[in-house]
């Protein structure tokens, strides 16, 4: 028998949950085939097996909370692929529909092999009306769903939150309640940035292999502002101030089960091409799940993307125990006022939220400036000005 084990536990972590089984009982399973997920606070485990066998008992059951090292189920290393009991079943079944078949064609008189499955309805049978058409689909919706309660037509359904949504939660909630959270808006003309992509995009593919996006501009804007402004880059530890003399960089990332919050190291000493890279492989560990403790512990400031799923303005909630946090929104021509004309540019809000315990006002919206004057003017961040 082979053990299936809870993988060693990230530092911090005591212990997770059984968030999925992918195989039951009787299930053949190929060598490094997922059989179970396990979930910590921050991160979902893929607990793969170590050699081929088939599944035969299930210890640990979905949403039991487990330890490091952990027996999770058995597995048998023996595989008889050539006369495994599914394939004895899907036999016999086979062969008892065949017989029937056989039969039933045997006993079916001459003329007889045209007749209808269903006896044709009496003439007094009348069409069901469309209110009781949609009763009876209900009725079946419910059969198939057995957990949904219905009153009246009204469903509901509990499902059990999951240990990153619980986390994620807990996280948020105590950042409203433990900070004096406020927000600062500023808008940027992205019309600059716009003209840098277009004119550069493709001889900055071809040389990196990476496609240039908007985070590293904000991303290095971002940093240029920090270094002027470094009670932003700093927290709150009791009753002392904690100042970092680097920029490591939270990039919220949003995936199916839940937001993610991966880190770029020292990214005052990344290159653009760089932060373009490890974004693009942030966001597709994330959904695969892969991400690991290190890479989203830590980070001094935040940038989130509400843009990307089309909303105009929000105010983000604070990544503790960060004291800031930049939130970008969707790019939208507007009519705005430049030199006494009217003309029509592509726009984005953005907006700052702060600990207003440790940053000031004043330095918020300079701080938020500092950004808007970067970006609308790009040659500001190669020279660092």
């Amino acid at each position: 028998m082979i053990e299936i084990k809870v993988p060693i536990l990230p530092e911090s972590i005591n212990d997770a949950t059984v968030a999925v089984w992918h195989k039951k009982p009787g299930d053949s399973i190929a060598l490094d085939e997922v059989i179970v997920e396990v979930e910590t606070d921050k991160v979902v485990l893929e607990v793969p097996a170590t050699e081929p066998g088939v599944l035969t008992e299930i210890l640990a059951q979905e949403g039991e909370t487990v330890n490091e090292q952990q027996v999770l189920g058995l597995m048998n290393d023996k595989v008889d692929d050539n006369n495994s009991p599914e394939d004895d079943a899907d036999k016999t079944s086979v062969e008892e529909t065949e017989e029937s078949t056989e039969k039933a064609a045997m006993e079916e008189p001459e003329g007889v092999s045209e007749k209808p499955d269903v006896e044709p309805k009496p003439e007094t049978e009348t069409e069901p009306s469309a209110e009781e058409t949609q009763q009876l689909d209900n009725q079946e919706s419910l059969s198939e769903h057995p957990q949904m309660a219905s009153q009246s037509n009204r469903m509901e359904e509990r499902v059990a939150m999951s240990r990153i949504r619980k986390t994620i939660a807990n996280r948020l909630h105590s950042a409203t309640q433990s900070t004096a959270m406020l927000t600062t808006f500023n808008e940027i003309d992205m019309s600059a940035i716009l003209d840098m992509r277009s004119n550069y995009k493709d001889a900055f593919e071809n040389k990196y292999s990476v496609k240039l996006g908007f985070m590293s501009f904000f991303v290095k804007a971002a940093v240029e502002a920090l270094k002027k402004f470094p009670a932003v880059n700093a927290y709150i530890d009791g009753d002392d101030i904690v100042y970092h003399a680097y920029c490591d960089v939270s990039v919220a990332v949003s995936t199916d089960r839940g937001l993610v919050v991966p880190v770029l190291r020292d990214a005052h000493k990344m290159a653009m091409h760089d932060i373009e890279k490890d974004i693009l492989d942030f966001a597709a560990r994330a959904q695969e799940g892969t991400l690991n403790i290190e890479e989203m512990s830590g980070g001094t400031f935040t940038i989130s993307n509400g843009g990307v799923f089309g909303s105009l303005l929000s105010t983000p909630i604070l990544n503790s125990p960060q004291s800031a946090i930049l939130g970008m929104h969707k790019t939208q021509e507007r009519a705005i006022v430049i030199d006494g004309e009217v003309v029509v540019r592509p726009m984005m809000y953005l907006a700052l939220s702060y600990d207003h315990r440790i940053i000031d006002g004043k330095e918020a919206v300079q701080f938020l400036i500092a950004i808007k004057d970067a970006l609308e003017d790009p040659a500001r961040l190669l020279l660092k000005i």
